[in-house]
Parts: C-alpha cells; sequence; structure tokens
C-alpha cells in the first residue's frame, strides 16, 4: 500500500480547490498526474465519471470513493483528500469528508487489487476513519492508509475472528430453525461493478453486523481480484443467505434451498443489520428460495423500492440482446440473397429440391432461405428472454411457447412482447405458492414448464392473441401508408432517439421498433430500418469530423477517439460516440440529436430502404437508393459536427500545445485550463 500512496497524493484542505465531486476529483487526479500514475487527466476523469454514472460512490459516514479501472492509470494508485465543508458523492446521509480517489490500471494484476480491497474493508472501520479526520499532515494520513500506524493493527486482526471455520456439519433439515447451541449463520456473496470498493466495504459492513448480532456471517467477495468459492460445507450449514450485488451472482445455485435476501450491493454497505434481520425473519417463515425459483439478476438488480418501470425497461432490454444476434444474422442473409438473387429470390424454391452449384441466383436462394429459418427465431428468442430476465431459466419454456404462438398466430413482434411478459408473471407467480418439500424437486422440471406453458397457451390463443394480431396489422398498414410530411416527422423522431442516449434504452427502443417490422418484410419497415440505422451512425461520424476539422478544440485523448470513430460510425456502432459525450455532455448530446434528426428525415423523404439491421456503409449495396442514402448520412454529420465545433467554440478554452516536446507539466497546465 506504501507504494500506492504518498503525501503527495494527500490534500487535507481539499474545499479549498474543489465545491463538487467533479471538482475534487480534477483536483486529486492533478496529483496523480504529476507524479506520472495517469497518463491522460481527462481520460481518465472521463473514466472516473462514467463509473459514478454507473452508482453514486458515496457512503454513510460523510466517506466518497470515486474510482475507476482506466487504461490512462500506469499502476494503482490512491489519492486522498479531506473537507471541511464536505462534497456531495450522493450518500443518503450527506456530504462525504473524506474522499479517496482509486485509480487502477485496465489490467492491474491480483495482489494490488487485494490491497485496495483492504482499504475497503478499512473504511467500514470508525477507529480508522476517526484518525484520519484528526491527522494534522499530509504525511500522517498517508501513513496511516498505507497501514504503516498502529492505530490500525487491532482492526487488521479483528476481521479473522469473525469468519468461521469450515464445517463438515451436513446441511441442517430446517433452516428456519437452527440448533440452540450454535447461532444463526448466514453467508453471503458481495459483488460490484468495478469489483474494486463496494465488493470489500459490503463484506466488512455485513461481518461487523454480523458479530454485533450474535450471528456468524461468511462472505465470499466476487471482486476484480477473483474470488475464492465459499466452502461447499459451509453453505450447506447455513440457515440463510444474503445477495448485495449489482453484476451477477456467479454460480448462484449453490445457494438454493436457503432463505434469502437479494439486494443492491451499497445495502450491504449501508444497512447490513436490517439485512440480517430481515433473512432471520424469512428462515423463521420457512420462505426458502429453490433450485430453478430464485429471483434473476435481472429481477433483482437495483436498491430495494425500484420501481416496476426500470425493471420493465430491463426485463424488455434482456429480450432485445438475445434477439439481436438472430437480427444480425437473419437479417445480412437475407439482404446478401437479394443481393445475389435479385428480388425473386423470395419466389425461389426450395434449394433442397433445386440447387446449382454454379447458377449465383441458387446460392442467393440458399442465403435467403437460411435467413428466413433465422427470422423465425426473432419473436420466440424475444419472448423467451423477457420471462428469462424477469423468471430465470424457468420462464424460458412458457416464453419460447408464447413467442412461437404469437409468430403462429401473425401477432408478431408486438405479440412476442406480451407473450414474454405473461410467462414472466405467471412463472414468478407459481414461485411464490408454497410448495410441499415431496414436490419441490420436480417443481422446476415438470411443475412449472407444464402450468405456466398451458397458461400461456390458453391467453395467447384465446384471450389477447387476436386483438394484438389485428394492432400488429393496423400498424404495419399504417407504416406501409405513410407519405408526405408523416413519413419526415417519423424520421425525426428515430433520429432523436438513436442519438439521444448513444446506445441506451431509448435507442435501443427506436431499434428494436426497426427490426420488429423488418421481420414483417413490407416497404414501410425498409424505410424505417434506413433511418434508424442512417441515424445511428450519425453521432461518432460528427465526432470523427469535428475533431478532424477543429482538433484544437478537444483533447489529445479525444483527437484520438475521433480516429476511431471514423471506423465505428461507418459500422453502425454508435456507442463510438460515448466517450465525447462523457467529457461534454451538454455540448455533444444536443449536436448529435440535431444531426440525426436531419439524417432521419432525409432518408425517410428519399425513400431510402434497407433489409439488413446492421453493418453501416458496408451494407450500402443492398440499400434502396444508395446515394441519396449516403447524402442524408453526409449532410447530417456535417450538421452535427459543425454545432459540435460551434459550441465548443464559444467556450473560453486555452489551446493545448502541439508537438511530440510538449512536456507533461505543460500538458496538465493546459487540462487545468480547460
Amino acid at each position: 500500500m506504501s507504494q500506492m500512496i504518498s503525501a503527495e497524493l494527500v490534500d487535507l484542505e481539499l474545499d479549498r480547490a474543489a465545491d463538487s465531486k467533479e471538482a475534487a476529483a480534477r483536483s486529486l487526479a492533478e496529483r496523480m498526474v504529476a507524479l506520472g500514475r495517469v497518463t491522460d487527466l481527462d481520460g481518465f476523469l472521463a473514466d472516473v465519471a462514467a463509473r459514478e454514472a454507473q452508482m453514486p460512490t458515496g457512503l454513510d459516514g460523510g466517506i466518497g470513493i470515486p474510482h475507476c479501472r482506466s487504461a490512462h492509470v500506469t499502476e494503482p494508485t490512491l489519492a486522498f483528500g479531506r473537507s471541511a465543508a464536505g462534497i456531495d458523492f450522493g450518500a443518503p446521509d450527506g456530504p462525504a469528508d473524506l474522499i479517496f480517489l482509486i485509480a487502477a490500471p485496465a489490467g492491474a494484476d491480483d495482489a494490488h487489487l487485494s490491497i485496495l480491497s483492504n482499504l475497503a474493508r478499512q473504511l467500514m472501520d470508525a477507529d480508522f476513519t476517526a484518525a484520519l479526520r484528526a491527522a494534522t499532515t499530509a504525511g500522517e494520513a498517508a501513513a496511516l492508509i498505507a497501514g504503516e500506524e498502529a492505530a490500525t493493527a487491532t482492526r487488521d486482526e479483528a476481521p479473522q475472528a469473525a469468519v468461521p471455520e469450515p464445517t463438515s456439519a451436513p446441511a441442517p433439515q430446517a433452516p428456519a430453525a437452527p440448533a440452540a447451541d450454535r447461532p444463526f449463520r448466514i453467508v453471503a456473496v458481495t459483488s460490484c461493478p468495478t469489483g474494486i470498493a463496494h465488493t470489500y466495504m459490503a463484506a466488512e459492513s455485513l461481518e461487523r453486523a454480523g458479530r454485533a448480532e450474535g450471528v456468524e456471517v461468511s462472505v465470499e467477495t466476487q471482486g476484480s481480484s477473483g474470488f475464492t468459492r465459499l466452502d461447499p460445507d459451509v453453505i450447506a450449514a447455513a440457515d440463510g443467505v444474503i445477495f448485495a450485488h449489482d453484476v451477477p451472482v456467479r454460480d448462484k445455485e449453490r445457494f438454493a434451498g436457503k432463505a434469502t435476501v437479494d439486494v443492491g450491493v451499497k445495502a450491504g454497505v449501508n444497512r447490513p443489520a436490517e439485512l440480517i434481520a430481515e433473512v432471520r425473519d424469512k428462515a423463521a417463515r420457512g420462505e426458502i428460495t429453490e433450485a430453478g425459483a430464485k429471483p434473476s439478476p435481472v429481477e433483482a438488480a437495483g436498491e430495494p423500492g425500484e420501481g416496476y418501470g426500470t425493471k420493465l425497461r430491463k426485463w424488455l432490454m434482456s429480450g432485445v440482446s438475445y434477439m439481436v444476434p438472430f437480427v444480425a444474422a437473419g437479417g445480412l442473409l437475407i439482404a446478401l440473397g437479394f443481393a445475389l438473387g435479385g428480388y425473386k429470390v423470395s419466389d425461389a424454391p426450395s434449394v433442397m429440391d433445386h440447387f446449382l452449384w454454379t447458377d449465383t441466383s441458387s446460392w442467393g436462394a440458399l442465403l435467403f432461405q437460411v435467413g428466413g429459418v433465422a427470422f423465425k427465431f426473432l419473436v420466440p428468442v424475444l419472448a423467451g428472454y423477457i420471462a428469462y430476465g424477469m423468471a430465470d431459466r424457468p420462464g424460458l419454456v412458457p416464453g419460447f411457447v408464447g413467442g412461437a404462438i404469437a409468430l403462429d398466430i401473425k401477432a408478431g413482434f408486438l405479440g412476442g412482447l406480451a407473450a414474454g411478459l405473461i410467462a414472466g408473471a405467471v412463472v414468478m407467480a407459481i414461485q411464490k405458492v408454497k410448495i410441499p418439500v415431496s414436490l419441490r424437486g420436480i417443481m422446476p422440471v415438470v411443475v412449472i414448464p407444464l402450468i405456466s406453458s398451458a397458461v400461456v397457451g390458453f391467453l395467447m390463443f384465446l384471450v389477447i392473441g387476436e386483438p394484438i394480431s389485428k394492432l400488429q396489422s393496423a400498424l404495419t398498414s399504417w407504416l406501409n401508408g405513410l407519405n408526405g410530411a408523416n413519413v419526415i416527422v417519423l424520421g425525426v423522431i428515430l433520429g432523436l432517439m438513436m442519438c439521444f442516449d448513444l446506445g441506451g434504452p431509448l435507442n435501443k427502443v427506436a431499434y428494436t421498433f426497426a427490426i420488429g417490422g423488418l421481420a414483417d418484410g413490407t416497404a414501410g419497415s425498409f424505410k424505417v430500418m434506413a433511418a434508424v440505422m442512417a441515424a445511428g451512425m450519425i453521432p461518432p461520424l460528427s465526432m470523427a469530423l469535428a475533431t478532424t476539422v477543429r482538433g484544437r478544440l478537444f483533447t489529445r485523448t479525444e483527437r484520438e477517439n475521433g480516429k476511431a470513430a471514423w471506423v465505428l460510425g461507418a459500422s453502425f456502432v454508435t456507442e463510438g460516440a460515448i466517450p465525447f459525450a462523457a467529457a461534454d455532455p451538454l455540448r455533444v448530446i444536443p449536436s448529435a440529436m440535431a444531426g440525426g434528426a436531419v439524417t432521419g428525415a432525409l432518408s425517410m423523404a428519399f425513400g431510402c430502404t434497407l433489409r439488413a439491421p446492421h453493418g453501416g456503409i458496408f451494407v450500402v449495396p443492398l440499400i434502396g437508393n444508395a446515394l441519396l442514402y449516403l447524402l442524408a448520412i453526409v449532410a447530417g454529420t456535417v450538421v452535427s459536427a459543425a454545432l459540435v465545433v460551434l459550441l465548443k467554440g464559444l467556450r473560453k478554452q486555452r489551446p493545448e500545445p502541439e508537438g511530440a516536446a510538449a512536456g507533461s507539466a505543460e500538458k496538465r497546465e493546459v487540462a487545468v485550463a480547460a
């Protein structure tokens, strides 16, 4: 740890230089740059901001721990700042006065990450944080953090006593009623997206709360430095389980058959005593999680009280993410089939009955028919994995059955959405029913698939299938009947959606709308697909153009990212603009949206069509009105680039010195001025 922090990386009067979390991170990061630990200030801060956007890094007790992995970090480094006024890092109890900026290289080794995890555990010790608040010099604070003070010795020894020795005791017959001569036993798993801080802080918090309550708590930390699985005997002897995680728990099935509490990792840090009390109550009531009936990572993600709107979005995105590869493969095969065999390839006989090895049209028919088979999986896969997102593996069977029915009754994409949600809801309802122990083994294999498939089939065939089918038909007719101003307005809306969150939920809604129509094979759907792909190419292409024509408005890292953005934009990877948006969202995102709206409107107005769901400029030969399509993309790119250059030019910015001779100190001066 002494190699990670020194007096030069400590600021005991951080409030003089910073009054916000962004300013605090910049001030501490500048110290890292001065020591050569960070090679690019703005690039590193963009990575810190991206991590902060995933989840606030403020903790109860006045602690802020902004942290990230970054390619701009040369070695694991820790900077510490103390702010008398406090800085808001999103903690429930208010501003933080102790701020730790943790910088880990993209390929940090396990030993360094283990040291950082020890710091995270130390932050749960009131004596340790009190000593930091009382430190009078930077050297004293650095020594405390590095573990060079005796004040931390007692804390370092304490957790060892909390970890129970592996036991060979068999699994209790009734987890809700632990033996009277032993304490209640809990096993826990903690994990966070970065795996550096919250993972270990939650573990320490749970262990401390367990000791205070007289409960044995054994924690498996699934962090960045890997993880050691809990002894199976320890799991078997446990009376309850706590999952405090923001990423899926690995090998979660090991913990089935226990009273379970499933929460976000910050709940493990902030309210461990409540979680322990909750799992004890569940064990007392006999509420256990069966194998195959446990909450899915998608369903359980987030803090308690997360709204159903947020959960619904996650469930739908689960289905879409599994469907997209089928879309890409099937759509491109169909498009290539048309390119080789012409537009009459759809009428070709089966290649099993007629195939000439030397005939191009036969190869086109082969590609078209293989792509058509792939496309038939779209709706079932969408429905199946929406249900999977809601209810885990038990949702797959009724989800796929419902999706296949939707395809059979011509309810299409909308029918698949409905079937997936119904299947997931039915399985979740069945899982809540208390089942005799003798029947639990057959529940996930026989009972749940049987009942849920029957219910979903009944609802899809006899209740909601026909109305959805009519709605799908009406939507298809509406798309085909659009003309004039209506087409342009739709193009503007789709363009704005594709560029608003750069690959996020709104972008995926527009993309899913396009590929859902693409499966129907109508002319209006082909226009929508063309507009969506064209608009999605604009953000990275426009940033690439802007960094080329006015490079001095961008940092060196952004100019390097701009080179890659040419390829990403041309390939229809909208996410290529994220580094620019993370560093300057108020200028980049509105500019990208304006260009996307222009391109979407022009593509629709020109009547451009696209049968492939992906590919960017590499599928231009498959696009109807290809030259006008490229013109629409160029127009949107120019508009967006011009706007971002204009907006950045209005900001007073000291230009970055050019040339290889620019030293690191000069570079830091420019970054601070920016």
